[in-house]
């Protein structure tokens, strides 16, 4: 069969890679857990709280890949996968190859110069290659949750500023940043003013809106103050909710490789 007989047109619509990142206690496995038929592969002790289904604490990386692999050959209803979290499935990896080399730290894999870093990467590749195999064979949509971290983005067009980004190494952070058909930061919105603070002295606070300590939302497109992008062009800003996430990749038909990236 040649190449040219196995030519497809037209979208082939499949289930979402997301990859959902921000500070702690905002919202982001509450927002996994409803989607469809979940089931939860966690890498940190953090879901006491939530009702859903999960295989035991994840000690090591061997253990992630047997969850992921048991997901893919055995019988069950499950229609969702979420790995809680990513930053601590990074140290299962580090820890990997720290027994592989016989080193104490990452720094000190394969004599040092950072190329610890580098080797996880084939690490990573094993990792998202099995989740590849959930949505493409099971059909399963595939959650990546991450905590954030503030780092310096050097802009060559404007001058350095501060951003949000997941918690990852910067080489395992791009890597599944690509990987992903959408990365979402999962935040409350806030308002700053200034008040008086004596001696006609000015301080900026800032202050939340809504209820419950702040509107929960997730930005979908990155800019200034964040690392997002979705492939699906839908909007800017949406309420941190599967459901909300859901209407609106529902109200959005993109055009053949439209791409919303930041």
């Amino acid at each position: 069969m040649s190449l040219l007989s196995k030519i497809r047109s037209g979208r082939q619509p499949m289930p979402p890679r997301l990859l959902v990142y921000g500070t702690e206690g905002v919202g982001k496995s509450t927002f996994a857990a409803q989607a469809p038929a979940p089931i939860f592969i966690a890498t940190e002790d953090g879901l006491s709280e939530i009702d859903c289904d999960r295989f035991p604490l994840a000690t090591t990386f061997d253990e992630v890949m047997t969850a992921l692999a048991e997901l893919h050959t055995a019988e069950h209803d499950y229609q969702s996968v979420a790995i809680d979290s990513l930053d601590w499935l990074e140290q299962l990896i580090f820890d990997a190859l720290c027994r592989e080399y016989g080193v104490s730290g990452i720094e000190k894999v394969d004599g040092g110069f950072a190329k610890g870093y580098t080797h996880a990467l084939g690490y990573w590749r094993q990792f998202l290659t099995a989740l590849d195999r959930l949505r493409s064979d099971r059909g399963m949509v595939v959650i990546g949750i991450a905590h954030a971290k503030v780092e310096k983005f050097e802009d060559p067009e404007s001058t350095a500023y501060d951003r949000y980004g997941p918690r990852l190494h910067k080489h395992a952070a791009a890597l599944v940043c690509e990987w992903s058909d959408a990365v979402l930061f999962a935040t409350r919105k806030f308002r700053t003013q200034q008040e008086d603070s004596g001696f006609n002295r000015k301080r900026t606070i800032a202050k939340a809106l809504g209820k419950d300590g702040g509107e929960r939302v997730l930005r979908c497109v990155g800019g200034p103050s964040c690392i997002a992008k979705n492939r699906y062009a839908i909007a800017e800003e949406l309420p941190l909710s599967w459901q909300a996430f859901v209407a609106a990749l529902a109200s959005q038909t993109p055009a053949p490789g439209a791409r919303h990236d930041g």
